[in-house]
């Protein structure tokens, strides 16, 4: 078998999940994503969290992406679950401060939606492990909203890009949807 060279940050992450075994492919049995749709093709994130130096790879990236755009700090968010690592590794990197949102209110304490301290009218960026059509994030990025932060940009390690995804895009109002694995910008 030859080897392909890898070329950019995209190839790189891709190899790295596909030699982990983030990339399972099943056409008898598709899989549900969280959009609801099906597919033969799931790519669980989740597990990178296990594999601290291919992490290392792919949060340094992601570090790279957002520190070219965002030259002074930016307030980190992350969406209930999958996303709180991504954006406690990429705010650590960084040092950037940190917040992450629920999907609802705990109930108990001072039932907050978005948990650690900000400042409003702050500019955050979400941190996700992956998005499929981007309908999920609009919880969290109306969530920010709400709270009076300003959301410019969502990082996500894999994105799918192969669902119609324009309608929640553009609901979101973001400046850009940036990912790890699309084409590089």
């Amino acid at each position: 078998m030859s080897k392909i060279k890898i070329k950019n940050s995209n190839q790189k992450i891709a190899d790295i999940l596909l030699k982990i075994g983030c990339v399972n492919i099943n056409f008898k049995k598709k899989f549900t994503l969280t959009s609801g749709k099906k597919s033969p093709v799931y790519v669980d994130c989740r597990k990178l969290i296990s594999f601290p130096k291919e992490r290392e790879i792919i949060i340094n990236e992601m570090a790279k992406l957002i520190k070219s755009k965002y030259k002074n700090k930016v307030l980190v968010a992350g969406g209930e679950t999958a996303g709180i690592p991504y954006s406690s590794f990429i705010s650590h990197k960084l040092k950037y401060p940190m917040v992450y949102i629920r999907k609802q209110p705990k109930g108990f304490g001072k039932g907050k939606l978005i948990e650690g301290e900000f400042k409003k009218k702050s500019t955050s960026i979400l941190i996700e492990d992956m998005a499929t059509d981007g309908g999920s994030k609009l919880h969290f990025i109306n969530s920010l909203r709400k709270n009076s932060l300003t959301v410019k940009d969502i990082y996500v390690v894999f994105f799918y890009n192969v669902y119609p995804s324009a309608s929640n895009i553009e609901q979101l109002k973001l400046e850009q949807y940036i990912s790890s694995i699309e084409n590089e910008k």
